[in-house]
């Protein structure tokens, strides 16, 4: 199956962004909705894809070999726990510089919010930070605390975790 430049150019955001959801992919394409993207996928990219066992979208490895991206997330093959090097957009590089590690207390959104603020002199939306986080989470580097209000921490020992900006 022969892919368009588009089709090859969002192949490209799959591998980039594994594990991902609809709403992230949606974002980065401008489409209208979650089922745009769904349709997208299944009409142009239906051979290069799956979802996994919690439904998150992931490149199949031939995907990868058509694309010249680094994936999102790697592993050590010998390895079941979290990743060893992420790619990430800037500010998720931003945030597991601040975040709190994993033995430290976990802390809220909006803690991170003015970590990031004064770390770096950014001032992005709570959102954004509580996106950034989720993606964090979904590639097992975050883990969520439950108190009044879901917190944050690091699953891994920063050291341990080498982090790319993506573009």
């Amino acid at each position: 199956m022969t892919l368009s430049e588009e089709a090859t150019d969002r192949l490209a955001d799959v591998v980039e962004l594994q594990p991902t959801k609809n709403a992230e992919l949606q974002e980065r394409w401008g489409m209208e909705s979650g089922s745009e993207v769904h349709q997208y996928l299944e009409n142009e990219l239906g051979d290069y894809y799956f979802r996994d066992d919690n439904s998150l979208i992931r490149a199949t490895s031939e995907a990868a070999d058509l694309v010249d991206v680094e994936p999102g997330i790697e592993s050590d093959p010998e390895d079941e726990g979290p990743p060893s090097k992420i790619r990430v957009p800037e500010l998720q590089s931003q945030i597991v510089s601040v975040l709190a590690g994993p033995d430290e207390e976990s802390e809220s959104v909006v803690s991170v919010l003015h970590k990031l603020r004064d770390e770096f002199d950014v001032d992005p939306e709570a959102e954004d930070v509580r996106s950034g986080l989720q993606s964090l989470r979904r590639k097992d580097v975050v883990e969520v605390v439950y108190r009044t209000v879901p917190t944050f921490r690091l699953a891994v020992d920063r050291e341990d975790l080498e982090v790319a900006v993506s573009d």
